[in-house]
Order: structure tokens, then sequence, then C-alpha cells
């Protein structure tokens, strides 16, 4: 499924992040699976302050180079204020600009979320409407995403 090309406001994520690259993703040091069973065993939405919606944000940015380059990662919800940032946590600014968004099949969440990503990183640099920014990235986890064996889930590609 090709994706749609859209020119979208900025916001702001508040939640946890690392430092991680996909290699050690690939590895047993990787990072995104133990920042998502942290963040939903400790119910860290629920500690965040001035929610903008219900939506889980994963964030992908401060990238190093492209694909293969480090990159930070945090989990966390989009937030109308980053006033009050809780202990251990912290916030981001996802910049506006032009996004390519990608939708995944339905389907267990990580199996479909890594299908979608892969396929991302199949494609030609500047087949999703121009060439990818490697500025920052999202995922975007809403009530489609509530069921986690039949997840739909976005993923939001900054371009140039």
């Amino acid at each position: 499924m090709d994706p749609t090309v859209a020119d979208e406001p900025g916001f702001t994520v508040m939640g946890i992040g690392a430092r991680t690259s996909n290699a050690k993703e690939m590895t047993p040091e990787a990072i995104i699976g133990k920042q998502w069973a942290r963040f939903t065993k400790e119910n860290l939405a629920a500690r965040i302050p001035n929610k903008s919606d219900s939506a889980i944000i994963a964030l992908y940015t401060d990238y190093a180079s492209d694909k293969d380059g480090e990159y930070t990662f945090i989990l966390g919800v989009r937030v109308r204020s980053a006033n009050q940032v809780p202990a251990g946590m912290v916030t981001n600014k996802v910049p506006p600009g032009r996004y390519a968004i990608f939708t995944s099949e339905k389907g267990p969440v990580a199996k479909v979320v890594m299908a979608t990503w892969q396929r991302i990183w199949s494609i030609p640099k500047a087949s999703p409407g121009g060439d990818r920014a490697y500025k920052t990235d999202y995922e975007v986890y809403d009530e489609r995403a509530a069921n986690p064996d039949e997840a739909q889930v976005k993923i939001h590609v900054g371009i140039q």
C-alpha cells in the first residue's frame, strides 16, 4: 500500500527515552521492547500530565545518519504543555513538516509494525513522496491498536 503524504503541525511528546540503533535492536541488548514492557507494566502514560489525547507515540529522532545509524527512541504521549515533566521522563518537540504516512496491515502488533518498517526500508529513497529526512519519524498507537493481536498502526516518516 502506498503512503499518503501530509504536511503536519508539530507537537510535543513526553515519555521515556533511550539511544539505540536498528543493529542493536537485533541483539539481546535491544532497548525498544524493554521500553515498551516498562511503559506498559508501570502504566507510565497515567503519570504524564497535560495529555493531548490517549494515543501512544513511539518517536524516532536525533538520527546520527540514516536507518543504519543510532537514533533516540522515545515512548510516550502527545502533551499540550511540557511544563511538568515527571522524574525519569523526557520531552521532545516533533517539528512541523512533510510526512509520508504508512498504515500497517492488521494483526499482531510486533509483526505488523516490523513488516511495515521493512517495507519502508526497502523502497527507493525518494519513493515515499520525497527523500527521507532522517530527522523525526513516529508511530501512532491509537484505538486501532487497542487489541495487540489485531492492531493497525500508522507510521509517519519525515520527508524533505
